[in-house]
């Protein structure tokens, strides 16, 4: 909870607004700031193209099996994931709505609703296409007058969200809409500083893309070398849906369990290369267990602090941090090129999905409801994380789940999921785009947050 004191003439000039975040303390140091700089701002309004300022319309989703029947479709939790996976299809038979929902490269996202509200998305190269909820203010940049890059920049930093924020309003589904956002002033800069800016997130964006098409590079080598067959269109559905099995097969009588899709996917990695191992005859699998938190306001007297809620994120930060004098707070640290993997949530959701300890998270405190997976050499990291990623691995994982309200997964039932283990060179293969798919992530946070900086700081030296 944050804590402000407002005045009543502020409260009266201001459209007599009520919401609390509207007048947060630090939010309207922000909004003064802009205020002194108005002379040398625009309202983003006048620099979008006619008619670029808008969400998607509300309508009735009517979903297809697969990407032959429809349009693949991706929310906005979806979106803000450091990978994109498209949740599910939207049915062709919407016709022209298809493509009043379609995202464009180049285009920015401003989330209006629900618990990710205001986060700003560049569509990048390899979003571009897909259908996006009206859940979604979009911004259409009118290039003529201003780079679109130093546009979601602005609209990223501290100042652009400042003003998102102040306009969010609702009880228990918070909104915002695109006429809100009208107004925003946006803070126009010399040519060669947006130019600047604009390069750093192209870059940025350029990189994510190339991370992307490697682990598409890995995945298709790993199909190859173990002649799998293609499970990318079938799902574990969480819909009603019935199938037998044999009475010998029962040994638990989880439903997800028994699914086709993931008894035909650990059936095809047991058979498919001469040799198999269990994940813990690689790599060290465990889970420490629960522990308190107490947190700290000085960061020099703390560890970051991650939960799967950021650790999935584009560009993960910390939701806290944990004081270092905590009893066995060590125990909770990780280390980079380590693998963490989910092991509560929704299935369809967050849980079995895996993400890699950059160098970001590397030293921090992690939430023990993520698994940690410790491979020899960052090699053998690589050759995991496409394995245990792709839609084989993931479904490995996900069958062992257990519980109904909040299923759970059991470290040891992780530990001992087999996996197909080649000789080094055929590993390499799978492993290497992985790894460079890795350093283009960790370049694109890099050239982002760099851009983000150079936006707020000239903010604070125009003033």
């Amino acid at each position: 909870m944050r804590t402000g004191a407002v005045s009543a003439l502020d409260v009266i000039s201001d459209g007599a607004r009520l919401t609390g975040g509207y007048h947060l303390s630090e939010d309207q140091r922000a909004i003064a700031r802009l205020k002194r700089v108005a002379r040398m701002t625009t309202p983003l309004g006048d620099l979008c193209r006619a008619g670029g300022l808008f969400r998607g319309p509300i309508f009735k989703r009517i979903y297809a099996k697969d990407a032959e029947h429809g349009v693949a479709y991706v929310s906005a939790k979806d979106l803000v994931k450091a990978e994109v996976r498209p949740s599910s299809y939207l049915s062709n038979h919407l016709g022209g709505l298809l493509e009043q929902l379609r995202l464009r490269e180049g285009m920015i996202l401003i989330t209006c609703s629900g618990m990710n509200l205001g986060s700003v998305i560049w569509v990048r190269r390899d979003l571009d296409g897909l259908c996006g909820t009206h859940d979604l203010i979009r911004v259409v940049p009118d290039r003529d007058k201003i780079p679109a890059g130093y546009l979601y920049a602005f609209l990223a930093s501290r100042y652009g969200n400042a003003w998102i924020r102040k306009h969010i309003y609702g009880g228990n589904i918070k909104h915002v809409e695109p006429h809100h956002l009208t107004r925003l002033p946006v803070l126009r800069l010399p040519d060669r500083v947006e130019l600047r800016i604009d390069e750093l997130i192209t870059s940025a964006s350029q990189h994510r893309a190339k991370s992307s098409d490697c682990m598409q590079i890995a995945w298709d080598a790993m199909t190859a070398t173990f002649e799998l067959q293609d499970l990318s269109e079938s799902s574990v559905s969480t819909d009603f849906a019935t199938f037998s099995v044999r009475s010998r097969m029962l040994q638990r009588l989880d439903a997800a369990h028994h699914h086709p899709a993931c008894t035909k996917a650990q059936a095809e990695f047991h058979d498919c290369w001469t040799r198999s191992v269990a994940l813990a005859e690689v790599a060290g699998v465990f889970t420490p267990g629960i522990f308190k938190r107490p947190h700290v306001d000085d960061p020099a007297s703390g560890y970051a602090y991650f939960s799967g809620s950021e650790l999935f994120q584009i560009d993960p930060e910390p939701r806290g941090y944990l004081s270092k004098r905590a009893p066995g707070i060590e125990a909770y640290l990780v280390e980079k090129d380590w693998l963490l993997i989910q092991d509560a949530g929704q299935l369809g959701g967050l849980i079995g999905r895996i993400t890699r300890v950059g160098a970001q998270v590397s030293g921090g405190v992690v939430s023990n409801h993520l698994v940690r997976v410790v491979p020899r050499s960052q090699e053998e990291a690589g050759y995991l994380f496409a394995v245990l990623t792709s839609p084989h691995g993931y479904r490995c994982i996900t069958r062992l789940a257990f519980g109904t309200s909040i299923p759970q997964l059991d470290p040891q039932h992780i530990a001992s999921v087999r996996i197909p283990w080649p000789p080094k060179d055929l590993r390499a293969r799978i492993s290497h785009p992985v790894m460079e798919g890795w350093r283009s992530k960790e370049s694109a946070a890099c050239a982002e947050r760099e851009a983000v900086l150079l936006v707020e700081r000239a903010v604070e030296e125009a003033v």
